[in-house]
């Protein structure tokens, strides 16, 4: 293929092709052609033009593939624009001489059509060069049209429209000849070629001014006729050219010289052109049934379609200014008389102009003018229903009003009344000034409707209100308050019995929508409403039936609020329905004895509705049908089903006004006993049997409809045969009736149980007789599976019969029904894995199914094939496999009709999907051969279509079975391709389908680099290209998903820079509707799935293409969209496209294309995407409310970036709310992606710094943006966007709040914001806001004052009176509010307020603990300002006042918590009536909120009781208004006895241990490390009041236990906060039992006062044998916990992993600064085991103590804990100190053990000194200290010892003898210590040490120090000698303090040497002469006798004093002169 890539066709390589690889290597070249001729230089083409022409004329005499050939005029075109223009006429000529040949052979017909194709892209492209030819042209191309054959005609309407394109008003004078032609065509019976005339005529209106002026009517009429009969193409192709006609003769682009006689069309004129073609009915177009002929209904369908575009092109101002005129005209259609003759076709036209309100309305208008429409359709209801009124009123006889006008009065409501919900529904909270405007009165004109005498008006105003309802939550309560109010007073009109029971089942049923629900006590309200409609119905028989369906339909209602509200209600319903049917069936055959039609048409409703009740049940409350009431409702089926058989005989005795209430009796019992287990009513099966068949063939059934029985039974991809998928187009709504049959689609009044379905839209139920069929199929399906062998095949046997016996359409009719049934029992016997039975069953059912497979119902062979292969599945019998596809391939080879060879290569793909058993390499190849064959059969579309789909699902489900066949099927698939005609476009589809399967067969092999994928990769780009250039949307839907597979497993091929633009070119395609992209949601989704799969990756490119196109697009008419993508690139055309769809998976995948462009593209072009989201924000006709004036104005110069302007000016405009919601949570993404990027988008200084040096930009700059955006959301009037601007506050304050302000050191950049916050606050406070929005505010409030960022009390008020505000309303409690809303929501609110206080507290407590703890002073000094000192104490202050209350119910809700984390088996033990916060009812709703506040209020609560030290406070002023709970926490007053206060503290602390426990031991809280953290710090503050430290050091099993669950703790969470947060409670723990233990010894000390000692009982674990208990001792599980700890960072201790690869043995593995911290901690704690212990028990326990703690030691000492050893050493030596010094070494009993383990301890110590002194970096100091430390607490036993006392000497000896003078100093400091200490310890040292000092200070003269630190080395070592001076006796002193002063006299210089001697030695000098004046004089004797024997020092040391005491002087005048000099103020920074 690389060799068709020149600029001239390879001959030669081309020559040596095959015919089918010749066709592709010059496709291939000519693609290559088109790219490169626009790029190559204008020479060049020049000198190749002759031979590039020739070859191109070459390849169009060559018999070119419809794909080719336009490839090859474009070329053609290309060729002559870039080159030479002068010689095109020539090939126009070739053209129409090609064209005006005589040769009509099958093989030239691709010649000419090329010539044809040629002929239009070369006018279109040279447009005016082409003049002179164009009329014969034209001539040439219309004469051809009358001899051509269909794609012929297609091909020269294209071709025309092509030359109009290019000559544009220069082919004015053949307009007319042309619109004749097209006119023509226009209704011809080839699909494709009224496509093309409608696109020829479009063309053709853009100048020719006649179309649109004088021959209107006569194009609209020809349009009507093209309708008729017509595709979904050619009737949207059809509606554009008209819509664009009628928008243009309604409003001219251009102005037309006006004619006498002629005036402007008016809308009236336009729209009563379109309703003569509406309402064009008459005798001629109906059956004698009366139903509307197909091309009658085509025709509506199509006109529908034409007003919408019509009005989508005048756009949304036109329609906002017109609608009033607009709707009456509209109404018009549907109350006149023509178009309601029959209910369906009432149905169908209510249904068409319903769907031209939705489409106008509901995507053209922003919310403003959707408010105004709504208002305008509100009065158009009011108008009507006063003109009902007036003709219900007798006696009226002005009016005039007859009863026909009522009759269509309703249409009109039902149509009004429908759009209206519409609008609110999608209007949501945004309406809610709507209904509170009382000049309209909406509600109220709604609720009037209720009323009316049509039970369809009545149903959609009931629907209205439920739309009402979903929109507005808030109002669900009300409206139910109301209507069963109304129904109270009106219970003896019929029409409001009726019309408010359907209100109120309604608003039932929009509970199931709305989160925040309704009030329990509603549900007893409209129980007892049902219960007395039922029961009063036999009162009044002018209102029984209303009275009993009313009732039931509550009932049935009632049931979608769920069992918890049911259960209740369920034995009152089980008499209900007790009532509702005889006793038993002898009392039925009582009743056939009795009774008239009307009490019998009663008594049906009555049990119907009964039945329907039950159907809720197992819908809605499957929970509550327990086998009891099953059992209960059984013998009422089986007197239902008994009832079945006699119907037919009631029937015949009261005529047929009680046949429309028999069918709906029959179907419901069909339904129910569908959803029961079949075993239930097995008795019943005969009889249920008998009437399903009657019902499936008997002689009573009128037309089918298949659509609505046979698509739920077929493959999902098989639907794809019958053309573009209903799914799959956005006019399904209207397009469904073309396809439902007779019925024309479906209406409430059908049905009125399905008022209360969970559905956005109103359902559509089918007529009653359509109804039962579909539910007769069903309920076959389930009981056959069931039936005896006999049984089966006798009934399977009779269907057979039917289907012979029966002719014509009847027969077709029977067929699809038992084929329906039979295929549904397939599938329940498959889903069931039953079996079918033996061959007597298999062979009628093989014999039915193959029957269907070759009937002419392209649809029933879907099915067919689907039954077929589910036989196959069910049975699992090779043989009988092994015999069906052998038939199959036998009738392929000799059957030649259509229909038999599409049903088996069908059912061949069909049977190999559900075998896994035959995926034998054999069967596919036989299969593919044959598939191979048929699609190759160019005869027939249908064959290759089928066949085509059938070998995509092959290659699908064989996966590397296939890939022996993928060469030859992307062969085919090309080949088809390139050959396949345009007509054909289902074909194409198929092929389309073939493709994707075979490249995802191929997979990842795609990226190969052999010969033989390159050759496939080539293909499949071919495939896709020719695929692209169709005219069909859904083949380039296919395209477009066959690259995105490419894409993902071959990236690199795929080059986006053509696959972007081509995306983009569809999106930006205005073609069809203006409001709509592209006309095909299919090609729509596949744009935008292919855009989110490109954005993963690629998405900077993928935005950096799609605006190259915008700029270098030539277009004609400037489209919205486009101007969008131009200002704010793709994603801003995104967010358009987002606000416009409504289909949810299209709407899915736009968001995640946004997401992905954003995660890849936020960083680095943050400032146009946060602009787009403000952009998007801001674009509401009525944007954020501007509440700020009052506090901002006089506070900010900046005010006025947070006013909204009224109208926004962005490049958007009125976009939805749902699209203003994701943009603010595109916001929140931003932040958080930001988050993982450069720190400096939270830093402003860094920001401004970088901003300098390189063009950044970082998310703190935008903050005033981000606080805006987030503003006007929380202020907006949709709740859901003031939930989301709320969410976004949140984020912002926690990320911001605490960047500092750099222009404002001590401030934060918040703090500017703070009006802005508080002004976003407010409205989600106001007595109106939703519960929810109130609990997100409550946790934006805590936030922001925990946060720190105001420190001014007077400014937190602010917030803090909104909180206080909330406060008080959790007081007064759930009683008193009205109930909107369910319980559950109270609890929400509640719990929320409750956390938002409890993390204020806790913030509060905090603060001031931080600024009480000591240093904090120094540390605020040291911050700039100190901004936390007054906020703290402030903070507290505020709460205090409302801790009382607070703290009672914190607690409370605790209580509630710990109640519903008890285990299902103790919910018996839950209070009957719920919690403080919680109902019984509301359980379940409620824990979540619960789960979600618990921890915070925990940490509060417990922080609470740690600041009352549990003292029981006098808590009586802050009593609540109410009581907390009846099991309030020691308040009960319920009982006589009152709890003692000690009571009340234990239940307290039991409460708290207990949650806390619980929840650390749920193996669920991994991810809630908040919480687990909240947990501890809560029992770290109840361990710090003495009180709960005695209670849990009482309680030895409960220390226990909680050591277990930390030490569980400390091995599951990593993270080191919560480690060291679980250490610290261990301490605390450990520190409890010690105080418990003193205690003890204390008390039994003083109790024994005068006894011996010896008689002291051992307290303390371990008593008498020193035994510790795994699992029940505290010291044992403090052990292994801090073991745990301590083996984790240092593995060496252990002796097991020291060497092994886990341990890291031989690595050092170093620790961190919070390691070392666990580390101490851990050691601490093992220190002080020992003193809890008993004597005998620390003896157990000292060994491993000692082990450990040396262990740690020894590698802090060897330096193998890495640099920050230094943190460790300290807290090593303290746990040592606290060992050595425990009272255990003292006690008697242990004294002796003890002593022998230390001596072991300080001889392991010294031996591994010894050992580790000759590695490198030993810490020689660390272990002289810890020597020290043995020697100075330790007792003398353990140190006197020889050879231990001798090793500790020479270790000093040794590092007295050191060279660094850090060892020596700190030797010299030890020895201090030890000189001082005891004198059995010290006197060795002093004896074995002494000399060596003074030795050493002697030397000091000789080699006086030179640095600091050997200065310190000397100071210290006089300081040891002279403790060692003051360690003697008093009588040896006196000698010793003789040898002291020579030395302090031998340091000191003279004056000479002083003045050049270092600073370090005059220092010495200095030092030494102090401590001769403080010496000398306490030893005077000596002193003096010193100085008199020596007169040389004597001299030495008067000069030391006399220059002393000048150097004095001289300091003391030198300030007074400096002073002078000094500045005032001193400068802290030397900037010099």
């Amino acid at each position: 293929m690389e060799q068709a890539h020149s600029l001239l066709l390879n001959e030669e390589a081309c020559s040596q092709l095959r015919e089918h690889q010749r066709a592709e290597f010059v496709f291939e070249w000519l693609r290559f052609l088109k790219k490169l001729l626009p790029a190559t230089d204008r020479a060049d083409v020049k000198q190749n033009q002759k031979r590039l022409v020739e070859q191109l004329t070459t390849v169009l005499t060559g018999s070119p593939g419809p794909p080719t050939r336009l490839l090859l005029a474009q070329c053609l075109a290309l060729v002559y624009r870039v080159g030479d223009s002068l010689m095109s006429s020539l090939t126009v000529d070739r053209c129409n001489d090609i064209i005006r040949s005589k040769d009509d052979s099958p093989s030239f017909l691709p010649t000419r059509l090329a010539a044809v194709a040629c002929l239009g892209v070369l006018y279109e492209q040279l447009g005016r060069l082409l003049i002179n030819s164009f009329k014969e042209s034209v001539a040439n191309l219309l004469k051809a049209m009358k001899s051509a054959e269909s794609q012929g005609r297609c091909e020269i309407m294209l071709c025309i429209e092509r030359i109009l394109k290019g000559l544009g008003v220069s082919a004015v004078s053949c307009h007319r000849d042309i619109y004749k032609a097209a006119r023509t065509c226009l209704t011809d019976r080839s699909m494709a070629v009224r496509c093309a005339a409608a696109k020829c005529l479009l063309e053709l209106q853009r100048e020719a001014v006649f179309l649109w002026s004088s021959e209107l009517e006569n194009v609209a009429t020809v349009c009507f006729r093209a309708f008729e009969g017509s595709n979904y193409d050619v009737r949207v192709g059809v509606s554009k050219l008209l819509g664009t006609l009628l928008a243009s003769a309604l409003d001219p682009r251009q102005t037309i010289a006006p004619r006498p006689g002629t005036k402007r069309n008016s809308l009236k004129e336009v729209m009563e052109l379109l309703s003569s073609g509406f309402l064009r009915g008459g005798a001629g177009f109906l059956r004698a049934s009366g139903d509307m002929l197909k091309g009658s209904r085509d025709v509506r369908v199509g006109i529908t379609q034409t007003c919408v575009v019509f009005v989508s092109i005048l756009g949304g101002a036109w329609l906002e200014m017109h609608f009033s005129c607009l709707l009456s005209l509209l109404m018009e259609w549907v109350s006149h008389a023509r178009a309601t003759q029959y209910p369906a076709d009432a149905v169908s036209c209510r249904c068409c102009v319903s769907f031209i309100l939705r489409a106008t309305l509901g995507s053209l208008l922003g919310e403003k003018a959707q408010i105004a429409a709504a208002k305008e359709i509100c009065q158009l209801i009011d108008k009507q229903k006063r003109v009902v009124d007036a003709a219900l009123h007798e006696g009226n006889m002005e009016a005039r009003v007859s009863p026909a006008d009522v009759a269509a009065s309703q249409h009109v409501l039902v149509c009004a009344l429908l759009e209206l919900g519409s609008l609110l529904q999608d209007l949501s909270s945004t309406a809610a000034p709507l209904l509170l405007d009382t000049s309209i009165g909406m509600l109220d004109t709604v609720i009037s409707v209720l009323l009316h005498p049509s039970a369809s008006a009545r149903l959609a105003a009931a629907w209205c209100l439920r739309c009402v309802a979903v929109g507005m939550p808030a109002q669900v309560a009300v409206l139910l308050d109301r209507c069963a109010e109304r129904l109270n007073a009106l219970k003896s009109c019929p029409e409001a019995v009726a019309g408010y029971s359907a209100a109120i089942a309604a608003l039932l049923g929009a509970v199931q929508l709305c989160p925040l629900g309704i009030s329990h006590s509603k549900g007893k309200v409209v129980m007892t409403l049902a219960e007395d409609l039922l029961r009063s119905a036999a009162q009044n028989s002018r209102i029984s039936i209303q009275r009993t369906q009313g009732g039931w339909l509550l009932l049935s209602a009632l049931f979608t609020l769920g069992p918890t509200v049911m259960e209740h209600h369920l034995p009152r319903l089980l008499l209900l329905w007790k009532c509702a049917f005889p006793l038993s069936v002898k009392d039925l055959e009582n009743e056939l004895r009795r009774g008239d039609s009307f009490t019998w048409q009663v008594t049906l409703e009555g049990r119907a509705g009964a039945l329907c009740a039950m159907k809720s049940l197992v819908v809605h409350c499957k929970d509550l049908l327990t086998d009891d009431v099953i059992s209960r409702l059984l013998p009422l089926l089986s007197c239902a089903v008994a009832l079945l058989n006699q119907l037919s005989s009631i029937i015949k005795a009261y005529g047929n006004q009680i046949k429309n209430a028999a069918t709906v009796f029959r179907l419901r019992v069909y339904e129910i006993l569908t959803m029961l287990q079949p075993k239930t009513y097995e008795e019943s099966f005969g009889t249920v049997l008998k009437q399903l068949l009657n019902d499936l063939t008997g002689p009573e059934i009128t037309a089918c409809a298949e659509l609505n029985l046979l698509p739920s039974l077929c493959y999902i991809q098989d639907l794809a045969l019958l053309g573009p998928g209903l799914q799959d187009v956005d006019q399904h709504y209207i397009e469904e009736q073309l396809h439902g049959g007779g019925s024309g689609g479906g209406t409430l009044e059908y049905d009125p149980f399905t008022i209360f379905e969970k559905a956005q839209e109103v359902p559509t139920p089918l007529p009653p007789a359509s109804a039962l069929t579909a539910a007769a199929v069903q309920l076959f399906g389930v009981i056959f599976p069931h039936l005896g062998i006999q049984q089966k095949a006798q009934i399977l046997e009779q269907f057979c019969e039917f289907v012979r016996q029966l002719k014509g359409a009847r027969q077709q009719t029977v067929q699809i029904h038992v084929a329906a049934a039979f295929c549904c029992t397939l599938k329940c016997l498959a889903l069931s894995r039953r079996e079918l039975g033996s061959e007597e069953v298999q062979k009628p059912a093989l014999s039915l199914l193959l029957g269907a497979l070759e009937g002419s119902n392209p649809l029933l062979r879907c099915v067919a094939a689907e039954g077929l292969a589910r036989l196959v599945q069910v049975l699992n019998d090779p043989n009988f496999t092994v015999s069906i596809t052998l038939m199959s391939f036998d009738k392929l080879k000799m059957a030649r009709d259509a229909i038999t060879r599409t049903g088996h290569a069908l059912a061949l793909s069909a049977v190999y999907r559900y075998l896994s058993g035959i995926s034998s390499p054999q069967y596919i190849s036989a299969c593919v051969g044959v598939l191979f064959t048929l699609s190759q059969d160019s005869t027939s579309p249908e064959v290759q279509m089928w066949a085509l789909h059938a070998l995509s699902m092959v290659v699908d489900l064989a996966g590397p079975l296939y890939h022996s066949h993928l060469e030859a099927s992307f062969t085919l698939v090309l080949r088809l391709l390139l050959s396949t005609p345009h007509t054909h476009v289902e074909v194409q589809q198929s092929l389309g389908r073939c493709l994707n399967a075979l490249i995802t067969s191929m997979g990842p092999d795609l990226q190969g680099e052999g010969a033989g994928v390159c050759v496939v990769r080539t293909s499949c780009l071919v495939g896709c290209a020719v695929m692209q250039d169709s005219q069909d949307c859904l083949v380039q839907a296919q395209a477009i998903s066959c690259l995105q597979q490419l894409h993902m497993f071959a990236p690199r091929f795929v080059n986006l820079a053509s696959l972007v633009p081509s995306l983009c070119e569809i999106l930006l395609d205005y073609s069809v509707l203006i409001n709509l992209c592209s006309s095909y949601l299919s090609l729509r989704c596949a744009v935008v799935a292919c855009l989110r799969q490109l954005a993963q990756r690629e998405a900077v490119e993928v935005s950096e293409h799609a605006v190259t196109l915008v700029k270098e697009l030539p277009r004609r008419d400037n489209t919205q969209l486009d101007v969008t993508i131009k200002e704010v690139g793709l994603e801003g055309a995104l967010f358009s496209l987002l606000d416009r769809e409504s289909d949810p998976r299209l709407c899915r995948d736009i968001q995640e294309t946004l997401v992905h462009m954003m995660s890849l593209a936020a960083e680095s072009k943050l400032a146009h995407w946060l602009k787009l989201c403000k952009d998007v924000l801001s674009a509401s006709a009525d944007s954020a409310v501007e509440t700020l004036q009052e506090e901002d104005g006089d506070r900010y110069d900046d005010s006025s970036v947070f006013h909204a302007k009224s109208e926004s000016s962005g490049p958007f405009n009125n976009l939805r709310w749902s699209t203003r919601v994701f943009s603010m949570e595109c916001v929140c993404r931003i932040i958080a992606q930001c988050e993982n990027g450069d720190p400096a988008h939270f830093n402003m200084a860094l920001a401004q710094e970088q901003r300098l040096h390189e063009s950044a930009d970082f998310l703190v700059l935008h903050l005033a943006d981000l606080i805006r955006m987030a503003f006007m959301a929380a202020t907006d009037h949709s709740d859901q966007l003031r939930l989301a601007g709320l969410q976004t506050l949140l984020v912002i304050i926690r990320k911001f709040s605490s960047v500092p302000e750099p222009e404002f050191p001590g401030h934060v950049i918040l703090e500017q914001y703070q009006a802005n916050v508080g002004a976003a606050l407010r409205p989600a406070f106001h007595v109106d806001a939703p519960p929810n929005v109130t609990a997100k505010a409550c946790q934006v409030c805590s936030a922001w004052i925990a946060s720190g960022v105001i420190s001014d009390l007077r400014d937190l008020r602010r917030v803090h009176q909104l909180l206080a505000s909330s406060l008080a309303k959790v007081q007064v409690g759930r009683d008193v509010t009205s109930q909107l809303y369910n319980e559950s929501t109270f609890t929400m609110e509640t719990l929320a307020v409750l956390k938002a206080w409890a993390e204020v507290y806790i913030t509060a407590v905090q603060g001031s603990r931080q600024r009480e703890s000591p240093g904090s002073h120094l540390q605020q000094q040291s911050d700039e300002a100190g901004t936390a000192d007054p906020a703290g104490a402030g903070l507290l202050k505020l709460v205090q006042t409302d801790l009382a209350t607070l703290s009672r119910l914190w607690l409370a809700a605790l209580q509630d918590h710990g109640l519903l984390t008890l285990p299902s088996q103790y919910s018996s033990q839950l209070p009957s009536t719920g919690g403080s916060f919680y109902t019984a009812e509301t359980v379940e709703q409620a824990r979540p909120h619960y789960s979600s506040a618990w921890a915070t209020i925990l940490h509060a609560t417990a922080l609470w009781l740690n600041s009352t030290g549990f003292i029981m406070v006098d808590e009586g002023p802050a009593n609540l208004s109410r009581p907390v709970t009846p099991t309030s926490m020691g308040q009960s007053t319920s009982l006589s006895s009152v709890k003692s206060p000690e009571d009340v503290s234990t239940d307290r602390l039991h409460l708290i241990l207990g949650i806390s426990v619980e929840f650390l031991c749920s193996p669920h809280s991994g991810d809630q490390m908040e919480n687990i953290s909240s947990c501890l710090q809560a029992l770290q503050a109840l361990l710090e009041v003495p009180w709960p430290r005695s209670k849990v050091g009482n309680d030895q099993a409960l220390s226990v236990e909680l050591l277990s669950v930390l030490h569980r703790l400390i091995v599951t969470r990593e993270s080191p906060s919560i480690q060291l947060a679980v250490l610290e409670l261990v301490r605390q723990i450990v520190c409890a039992a010690q105080e418990h233990v003193k205690e003890k010894r204390h008390s039994a000390e003083v109790d024994d006062g005068a006894a011996e000692k010896e008689t002291v009982p051992e307290f303390g674990e371990g008593r008498d044998t020193g035994g510790l208990v795994p699992g029940k001792s505290l010291v044992f599980g403090a052990l292994e916990l801090c073991l745990c700890m301590l083996v984790r960072k240092l593995p060496q201790l252990s002796p097991k992993l020291a060497g092994s690869p886990t341990g890291r043995g031989g690595q050092t593995c170093f620790l961190s600064k919070t390691d070392c911290r666990l580390v101490t901690s851990a050691l601490a704690i093992l220190s002080e085991l020992p003193s809890i212990c008993s004597p005998e028990g620390s003896v157990s326990v000292l060994p491993t103590v000692l082990y450990l703690l040396l262990g740690v030691l020894r590698e802090a000492v060897k330096g193998s804990v890495g640099a920050e050893s230094g943190q460790l050493v300290p807290g090593i030596l303290q746990a040592l100190r606290t060992v050595l010094t425990s009272p255990m070494s003292r006690a008697e009993k242990s004294h002796g053990a003890w002593t022998e383990l230390l001596r072991c301890a300080l001889h392991t110590l010294l031996e591994s000194w010894h050992t580790d002194k000759m590695e490198p970096g030993v810490d020689e100091v660390t272990m002289l200290t810890s020597l020290t430390i043995f020697l100075l607490y330790a007792s003398a036993e353990v140190t006197a010892v020889e050879p231990l006392q001798t090793r500790c000497i020479q270790a000093f000896r040794a590092s007295l003898e050191s060279k660094d003078p850090v060892v020596l100093s700190r030797s010299y400091q030890l020895l201090v210590s030890l000189f001082q200490g005891p004198a059995p310890v010290a006197r060795p040292f002093i004896l074995a040490l002494g000399g060596r000092l003074v030795s050493q200070l002697e030397e000091v003269e000789k080699s006086r120090p030179q640095g600091p630190a050997e200065l310190q080395a000397v100071q210290d070592a006089i300081r040891a000698l002279e403790a060692l001076v003051f360690a003697a006796d008093e009588t040896h002193r006196p000698q010793l303090v003789a040898v002291l002063l020579p030395i302090l006299i031998s340091l000191l210089l003279d004056e000479n040497a002083l003045a050049s001697a270092p600073a370090a030695s005059r220092s010495l000098h200095e030092s030494a002469l102090r401590d001769l004046m403080r010496i000398g004089p306490q030893h005077s004797a000596v002193f003096k006798a010193l100085m008199a024997s020596a007169p040389h020092m004597k001299a030495r040391l008067e000069a030391a004093v006399k220059g002393n005491k000048e150097s004095v002087n001289t300091k003391a005048q030198a300030p007074r002169v400096i002073n002078k000099n000094t500045p005032s103020i001193q400068l802290k920074i030397n900037f010099l």
